[in-house]
């Protein structure tokens, strides 16, 4: 009696009519893109919410926390989040330069090169911000096998302006921003399994299925995200999504720009994710109507064409869902000259004769017809001094001081250890109509410790990328109607003053050599015995 009990309760929890089953809700979506030089963008986006849920407070965190139980939401991820109660988390992790002038605005923002972190925590008196910080940062490395370990405190700002909070603000405490990136980082294979191991079907069934490793990481620009998201009517929202730019034409034998999801990533859908409420293909369709697109029955809505993976049982080859273009033969390079799709256009160079002075430069293209506002963000880390008094804002080679306002600057702080915070520049620019603005400062860099360079020294160091972000349209009378996300410039890389490495390699060999040569003629007189041999003719 006692067993056939038992068997009853396990088959009441895995009826869909648990309450764990309500609460969780999983929806998956694949969007495609074809771009005007070629190229297709592909959007992999993960959702996962908690309804009813809410970050844990800080306050409580010396006090024993309460059970967690999740069937959808990934319980090593969870774990992390009430261990150091996370309001708001954003991790990414990028390869590549996103080109914003052929391929516009990314369907997710943060595609900043190398990793980028930044998580919003409320205050407590049981432990800093800074060290559950640390905690985070570590466990995350250890979780998506990534250096994030690396984001210590010469890393570490708080630009709260440039990165608010996404979702809700709770009202237990005050909250403080921590955010860090290293640009050097690389993505590969061993975050991408820990990553697919968080949805709930795995790499099985469903979108995550044409996830292939060598495909992926073969595009043109590839990323990936973990975004965690608080929203006070909806609950916890977890957001996996993964984001590559495919060349068909570097890839076809025939040069042309026709795609399908067997060519992109090499692999079908054999079923859908059974715990996914909604599972959906969407197809965004180029203007003119020299296209096909394949399966010709799709959903139509504004100007996207939907598949529906969920509702539809017996759609399991979805290899045949394709873009061609029957009139093209194949697709011409180079290109022509092209009109920036974005509003706005950004350069950013380091420059100079020697390795310990240099000439920061940033020029901002406004391609549109009316003025436009937007912050301006550096992050620069101790390497690099930057000197405000030497910095000039042009227009036509004319100084325009009056196009910047709201300059902060934080220089570096000594930490402990002989470290120092990086360095943080903030602005507001003001760019007239189809002008460039050009911003240039001198630097300074750092001579540092033999020990301090990395094992690749003659190579130099990356330097992170600027932000350029949008602004309250009520904390600042703004003109432009452009409704855009952050900016990020690509890395850079700075030549500092580097030691001759080589001059202990030369060293040891000159000492080795010398030390053989005594001590062979010295072991020579010391243990052979010199005798005289008569010759006999």
């Amino acid at each position: 009696m006692r067993r056939a009990s038992v068997w009853i309760f396990l088959a009441y929890l895995c009826t869909p009519s648990f309450a764990l089953y309500r609460e969780e809700i999983y929806k998956e979506d694949l969007r495609i893109q074809s771009l005007r030089d070629g190229r297709v963008s592909t959007t992999f986006s993960f959702v996962t919410v908690l309804e009813g849920a809410s970050p844990r407070n800080p306050k409580a965190l010396g006090q024993r926390d309460e059970s967690q139980h999740y069937a959808l939401f990934p319980l090593t991820l969870g774990q992390i989040l009430r261990e150091y109660a996370i309001t708001e988390l954003h991790l990414t992790l990028n390869a590549g330069k996103w080109n914003y002038d052929n391929w516009g605005h990314p369907h997710e923002a943060e595609v900043g090169t190398g990793a980028e972190l930044w998580a919003w925590m409320g205050a407590s008196e049981v432990t800093t911000v800074d060290e559950r910080w640390s905690g985070l940062r570590n466990a995350l490395s250890g979780l998506f096998c990534a250096s994030l370990g690396s984001l210590d405190s010469r890393r570490t700002l708080s630009p709260t302006v440039a990165f608010p909070l996404s979702g809700s603000t709770p009202t237990f405490s005050p909250h403080e921003l921590r955010h860090a990136s290293l640009p050097s980082e690389n993505v590969c294979t061993e975050n991408l399994t820990p990553f697919l191991k968080l949805l709930p079907c795995k790499s099985h069934a469903g979108l995550a299925a044409l996830l292939n490793p060598q495909k992926v990481f073969d595009a043109d620009w590839h990323g990936m995200g973990i975004h965690v998201i608080w929203k006070e009517d909806t609950g916890i929202e977890l957001k996996l999504s993964l984001q590559a730019v495919f060349n068909p034409v570097r890839t076809s034998p025939g040069k042309r720009r026709d795609w399908n999801l067997q060519s992109l990533f090499d692999r079908s859908i054999e079923r859908s994710c059974p715990v996914a409420s909604s599972s959906a293909i969407t197809v965004v369709l180029p203007e003119g109507k020299d296209h096909k697109i394949t399966p010709e029955n799709p959903a139509h809505v504004d100007g996207l064409a939907i598949y529906d993976l969920s509702s539809s049982s017996n759609f399991t080859i979805p290899s045949n869902i394709a873009m061609y273009w029957p009139s093209e033969h194949s697709f011409q390079y180079p290109l022509p000259p092209l009109t920036p799709i974005t509003p706005l256009s950004v350069k950013r160079t380091i420059h100079g004769t020697t390795q310990t002075r240099g000439v920061l430069s940033v020029s901002v293209t406004n391609n549109s017809p009316q003025e436009i506002s937007v912050g301006y963000l550096e992050m620069m880390p101790a390497l690099i001094t930057l000197w405000m008094h030497t910095l000039k804002v042009k227009i036509n080679s004319q100084i325009r001081s009056d196009l910047l306002s709201e300059l902060k600057y934080h220089p570096p702080s000594p930490q402990s250890n002989d470290r120092f915070s990086p360095s943080m520049l903030q602005a507001v620019l003001t760019i007239p109509p189809n002008a460039t603005l050009k911003i240039s400062m001198e630097v300074n860099k750092a001579f540092l410790k033999y020990t301090e360079h990395p094992p690749d020294a003659m190579r130099g160091w990356d330097l992170p990328g600027a932000v350029f972000f949008p602004l309250s349209q009520s904390s600042h009378n703004t003109s432009s109607s452009y409704d855009w996300e952050r900016i990020y410039t690509p890395a850079l890389l700075v030549d500092l003053p580097t030691p001759d490495f080589s001059m202990p390699y030369n060293v040891i060999i000159l000492s080795c050599t010398l030390m053989t040569l005594i001590f062979g003629s010295i072991f020579n007189l010391l243990t052979r015995k010199w005798v005289v041999m008569e010759i006999q003719e």
